[in-house]
C-alpha cells in the first residue's frame, strides 16, 4: 500500500476504520523529511495491513497543533485507535520495520488496561 494524505477531515475515519495507522508529520521545506520520505514509501509497500499516512504540517497546522507536533519529521502510530508510539526524527528502514513488528506484537488488551489505569490515576 502506498501512502495516503491525511487532513483534519479524514483523520478520525482513517484511525477508526483501520487497525494500524502510521502517520508521518512532515513539511515541504524540511530536509530530514525529504530524506525520510523514500524510506517511508518503501516500507509502506511491504505492509498491506498497515495504513501509511502523511500530514503536511504546513497545510494542516491545526492538526499538527492538536497532536503537539514540535519538530518534524514526527512519526505517530495508532493501533486500535490508541496512540502507541510517537517519536520525532527519521528512522532507518530497519528501525521503522522493527517498530512495525513490535506494534503488531502488542497485547492490545494489556494496553487498554494500562490506559484505563492511567486515566484513573489522573482523575483520582
Amino acid at each position: 500500500m502506498a501512502t495516503i494524505e491525511i487532513t483534519k477531515d479524514t483523520l478520525q475515519d482513517t484511525i477508526a476504520n483501520n487497525d494500524i495507522v502510521i502517520i508521518d508529520f512532515w513539511a515541504p521545506w524540511c530536509g530530514p523529511c525529504k530524506s525520510f520520505a523514500p524510506i517511508y514509501e518503501t516500507v509502506s509497500e511491504k505492509y498491506d495491513d498497515v495504513v501509511f499516512a502523511k500530514v503536511n504540517t504546513e497545510d494542516e497546522q491545526e492538526l499538527a497543533a492538536s497532536f503537539q507536533i514540535r519538530s518534524i519529521p514526527t512519526l505517530m502510530i495508532f493501533r486500535e485507535q490508541i496512540t502507541i508510539f510517537s517519536q520525532a526524527g527519521m528512522l532507518p528502514e530497519s528501525g521503522l520495520e522493527e517498530v512495525i513488528g513490535k506494534t503488531k506484537e502488542l497485547d492490545m488488551d494489556q494496553v487498554r488496561k494500562e490506559v484505563a489505569e492511567q486515566q484513573v490515576k489522573q482523575q483520582g
